[in-house]
C-alpha cells in the first residue's frame, strides 16, 4: 500500500476497487466461505454490496477491506494488486494491474 497517493488517486483507486468488487470476477473465497453451502450467495451479495467505508476500517480511502456480520458471523474481503503474472504487487492505477478478490471468515485471517 503506497500511502504517498494524493486523495485524487485514492478515489481512483476507490472507484476501480468498487466497480471491479461488483462484478466478483477473479474471486477466491476461503474453505470456511466454501462451506456455507446456500448462504454463501447471501455472502457475495453483501461483498458486492459493501458501502460502511470509514477511517477506522478504510484509513486510506482506497475502498480494498470490507467487514460485516451475517447471521452471527463475522467476515472480512480483501482486495490485493498483482502484476500480469499475478505474482508480484502492482500499482493499483495501473492499466496493467489485476485485481484479486478474496472472501474469508474473520476467523481464518
Amino acid at each position: 500500500m503506497n500511502t504517498e497517493y494524493s486523495e485524487q488517486q485514492r478515489a481512483t483507486i476507490a472507484q476501480r476497487n468498487d466497480a471491479f468488487r461488483r462484478t466478483l470476477e477473479n474471486c477466491t473465497v476461503t474453505r470456511g466461505i466454501a462451506t456455507l453451502g446456500n448462504f454463501v450467495h447471501d455472502v457475495c451479495y453483501a461483498v458486492r454490496h459493501y458501502s460502511q467505508f470509514t477511517e477506522d476500517n478504510d484509513p486510506y480511502g482506497e475502498h480494498d477491506f470490507g467487514s460485516f456480520s451475517l447471521e452471527g458471523q463475522k467476515f472480512f474481503w480483501k482486495i490485493d494488486y498483482y502484476d500480469e503474472a499475478q505474482k508480484n504487487w502492482c500499482d493499483p492505477l495501473s492499466d496493467d494491474c489485476h485485481r484479486h478478490l478474496t472472501i474469508m471468515l474473520a476467523e481464518e485471517y
